[in-house]
């Protein structure tokens, strides 16, 4: 079960940012789409509680309040990334995330990571970075982009491999729900605004790293362009992709917590990036989504990103089998 979990969170991922970017289109601003993802995350994580478990001793109550910080850094660094840079830098920088995982996985927990691992990890990460080739960038703000989409990587992966730590003590239903109650919490703390904000979905990308690469429109005196309070045309997408992106998300960190597999979880995971370009290409339309009408060098690279990826996936399977 440890291996479809990510696999499917993969798929639901997205259906969640092809509504997230189609929210965005119609005016959903970042932050507030980012914030009801949060709320609707943390609502969903309740019934997790069923799943039993226990409360520790008070010195231990740091644990879900360092995690939830982590996960929603992660969030906040990757939207900075994305609004400061461009996708085709921000991006391939976020795909290291895998690696990170292994990484933090030898330090702070001491999982053996075997060669077939640590190559699925790189090769996923290369991967990422083909899928999400996009034509017409001027690479600005270079330095400051990487270094936020580094921060942003780091603190997703510290994030997924204490989950895997402290879930032990605490069990799935009582770690998750707490974390992401605190994850918004922190979320009170985000500007508020009405803005318009358009967003430009790369293939594959962490957290809300679908609403992210954002501009807002401006008029020929500066001044911002708004919608009426009352004209809300984004809201039942932006409630669907917040429903779907948090089942995803849950469906991801149960898996990581229950079965304790945070490496392979990640590079299943990652499959994403193979499914999104395959969701735009097929069923992007539906969503007024452009993407697939990109030309034939960025598809054949896509294409080249995708054969890895299911090479990094084949290899997590046969390592299983091991």
């Amino acid at each position: 079960m440890h291996l479809f979990l990510p696999l499917f969170a993969a798929i639901i991922y997205v259906v969640a940012a092809l509504l997230l970017k189609r929210a965005s289109d119609l005016g959903a601003d970042v932050w507030r789409s980012t914030r009801i993802i949060n709320y609707t995350q943390a609502l969903m994580a309740v019934p997790f509680w069923l799943l039993g478990g226990t409360i520790p001793s008070s010195s231990l109550w740091w644990q879900p309040v360092i995690a939830g910080l982590l996960f929603f850094a992660g969030q906040v660094f990757t939207l900075l990334a994305l609004t400061t840079g461009d996708v085709s830098v921000a991006t391939p920088v976020l795909g290291l995330k895998i690696v990170l995982v292994a990484l933090l996985s030898v330090v702070l927990i001491g999982e053996p990571i075997g060669a077939r691992l640590w190559t699925a990890a790189a090769l996923s990460s290369v991967a990422i970075t083909l899928l999400n080739l996009s034509p017409g960038h001027s690479h600005r703000r270079v330095a400051r982009t990487i270094v936020l989409a580094a921060l942003g990587a780091a603190a997703y992966a510290s994030f997924d491999v204490l989950v895997q730590k402290f879930s032990p003590v605490w069990g799935t239903g009582r770690f998750l729900p707490l974390a992401m109650a605190c994850g918004a919490a922190y979320s009170l703390a985000l500007p508020t605004g009405r803005h318009t904000v358009r967003a430009d979905l790369p293939a594959s990308a962490e957290a809300t790293a679908g609403l992210a690469k954002a501009r807002v429109h401006q008029t020929s005196d500066g001044g911002q362009v708004g919608h009426h309070p009352e004209s809300r045309p984004y809201a039942p997408w932006l409630a669907g992709g917040a429903m779907c992106f948090a089942v995803q998300g849950l469906m991801f960190m149960s898996a990581v917590s229950i079965y304790r597999q945070v490496t392979s979880a990640n590079v299943l995971y990652s499959s994403r990036g193979l499914w999104s370009v395959v969701g735009v290409w097929a069923v992007g339309h539906w969503f007024t989504n452009r993407e697939q009408h990109l030309g034939a060098r960025v598809l054949v690279w896509r294409f080249i990103g995708a054969i890895l990826l299911l090479a990094a996936i084949v290899m997590v399977l046969l390592n299983r089998g091991t």
